[in-house]
Formats: C-alpha cells, structure tokens, sequence
C-alpha cells in the first residue's frame, strides 16, 4: 500500500480502496460513500465457511448465495469490479477452531473480533496490498482520526451502533490505511442513502447472530465441528460440594442463569467454569460481582504501553456501557483493572477494552 493516507478515507489524490461488502447494507453504502469520494474503487466479499459445515442450510447465515449476489448487484450498480475470496482455511483456523477451542476450555470467546482481527485486517489487508490498494474500506461504525502522524481509534457517533469495542486489535499501520466511511452517520441516515440509490439490500435486516451460528445453538455446532460429545459433570458450589449434573462445559458460561435443569431452592448462576475437573461451579448472584479484572496480553493501539497507571473506563463486553476503572500496565505486558463499582460476570474469554473519552486504547482477552 502506498505511504501516507490520510485518516477517515480522505485524501486529495486518487487512491485504489477495496471494500469489504457482506451483502448488508453497511457494507453497501461504505462502498457508495467510497466512490462518490473519488476513489477508484472494487467491491469484494470473503467467503469464510461452507454453510453444511456447521450444520447450517446454504441459504441460511452469512456466506450464503444470497448474500454474494446482494454484494455483487450494489457493485454492479455502483460501476466496480467485483471478487470473490475464498478464505474459508483461514477461517476454519483462526475463527471457528478458536471459538471451540475457548469453549472447550471453559472460556466465552467472541469470535467477531478474531474474525475482524486475522480476517478482515490481516488476511484482507494482505490481500489489498498484494492487489496493489492504497487502503481497505468497511461498513463499521467507527472513525480513524490522525494527529501529528499517529493513528486514533474513535467511537462512531451514534452510539447505538458503535463497533468500536470489536476494533481494539488494529495497528498503526491498518489504522492508516483502512476507512470506515459510516462512523459519522446513523443507521437510520445508511438506510435512507441506500433505499434513495435503489440498493437491493436497503431494508435487509441486520445479522444479529454468531454468522457461523444463525440458530444460537452453538454447542451444537461445536459437537458437529469436532465431533465429540462435552461430557456431562458436577455442578459443584464454592466449597466443592456436587449440586447436580451438568450437560457438558461447552454449554455453560460465567453469570448464566437460565438452562442449568435443576429447581434449586434459590436461584442459581454460574461462577466458574472449570475444565481440568469438568465441573460447574454455581454461585448466588451477588457472588458475581468483582472490582478486578485482568488481561493477560493487552494490545495497545498507539503500540506504547504507558508507564505509569491512569484513570479511564473499559467494556468487559459488547453490549456494556463503560465503566470508570484504573488502569495498571504490568511489566510483563499484561494489564489489571480495578473498578469503582464492581462488575457483574468478569468472563474468561470476552474482551477488556479500555477508552479515552471515545478514543479506544487498546484492550485483550480476559483471563
């Protein structure tokens, strides 16, 4: 890729940008927005799975016909070249066998932000510099700004819809050459854009489910993946006592409630889930709550960690508002939150990441 892009997809030169399109219509308007800027501009699409290989029928999810052919007629529409990429190995390897992999081991993964880290800002971004593009374009919502040649992350402006949270693994380098056209734009604003320029795909509902997962069952997908059975075990309390049966690790997940098959004289949820001895222990609610979190590998955005801890607050899951923390960097490149308020379900497995105001630092895989 060529040097010295300007942040957000603005540039005063002609630049060569490939748009990831999904078939959504995210994706979709990212890609108009790109062309009405002058860019020279190609559309592609990442086929990641095949459908049956999760049990999952071919029309169903994303990777489906449908989907390609929605991408394929926006780029049509839009006057752009059009691929297909097969990356359904890189996929398999480090997407769906990473997601079994945490389960199996008790952890929750969240397997959009491997598949945004080592698909679409690894293997793509390699793709696009093979291919001769000056930058990767995407229907995120989220905005790149740049300050004195370094790199920042922001939060899109509608909050509803902002992804940054699923982001914190890009580098300087990707932050330069990437563009997220809608992070200053609502959805409501994406779909008029799209319905006013005729898009296919204008009201297309929205994937609300893990893509390689659509029916939310994703034990099952896991047992048909590798296929073994997750043995049933104890659920167990704190001090060890067996309380019941569960029906296999890979179905439980810290702050569980709902589905543990037992009337327990008082309500029950999950505290630990603990593989070596194939065992759930089970908690009350209040027994959830921690001011500690800890990353083991925490991946700053600027590439410098601080020296020194710092107030800021952090999102332990996608969907949580940020919550008021200190910050300490250890020395072995790992980071320790401390709350002012206790967080409910600190999980193995989801992510930590810490904020600026609306500028993301960086963030990790919780341990």
């Amino acid at each position: 890729m060529t040097e010295g892009a300007e942040s957000g997809g603005t540039s005063a030169a002609r630049e060569k940008a490939l748009i990831a399109m999904s078939g959504g219509v995210d994706s979709s308007v990212a890609a108009l927005l790109s062309v009405r800027k002058g860019d020279s501009c190609a559309g592609c699409t990442m086929k990641l799975y095949e459908n049956e290989d999760a049990g999952v029928p071919r029309e169903k999810g994303c990777c489906s016909l449908d989907d390609i052919e929605d991408a394929r007629s926006v780029a049509f529409r839009l006057g752009m070249p059009y691929y297909v990429f097969n990356f359904t190995e890189d996929f398999r390897e480090k997407v769906i066998s990473r997601f079994v992999d945490a389960y199996e081991s008790g952890r929750t993964p969240n397997p959009c932000i491997d598949c945004n880290r080592f698909l679409k800002f690894e293997r793509l971004y390699e793709r696009a510099r093979t291919l001769g593009y000056d930058r990767i374009v995407t229907g995120h919502y989220a905005r790149i700004t740049e300050e004195n040649g370094r790199f920042f992350l922001k939060k899109a402006l509608d909050a509803s819809k902002d992804q940054s949270y699923v982001l914190y693994a890009l580098t300087q380098e990707q932050l330069q050459h990437t563009a997220f056209p809608l992070g200053e734009l609502s959805k409501d604003e994406v779909r008029r854009i799209a319905r006013e320029n005729g898009f296919i795909n204008a009201d297309k509902k929205d994937s609300q489910d893990i893509c390689f997962v659509p029916d939310g069952d994703y034990a099952r997908v896991i047992e048909l993946y590798t296929g073994r059975r997750s043995e049933p075990g104890d659920y167990v309390d704190k001090d060890g006592r067996v309380l019941g049966q569960h029906k296999g690790i890979i179905r439980y997940t810290v702050g569980q409630h709902k589905g543990l098959g037992y009337p327990f004289p008082e309500p029950m949820y999950v505290l630990k889930v603990d593989r070596e001895k194939n065992q759930v222990v089970l908690g009350r609610e209040e027994e959830l709550f921690s001011k500690e979190a800890f990353v083991p590998r925490f991946h700053w955005i600027s590439g410098e960690a601080p020296d020194a801890p710092f107030t800021a607050s952090a999102k332990l899951r996608y969907r949580q508002k940020e919550q008021s923390c200190t910050v300490f960097p250890l020395e072995d490149g790992g980071v320790k939150l401390i709350f002012e308020e206790p967080q409910r379900a600190v999980t193995p497995g989801q992510a930590a990441v810490v904020y600026d105001g609306d500028t993301v630092l960086g963030g990790g895989e919780l341990s």
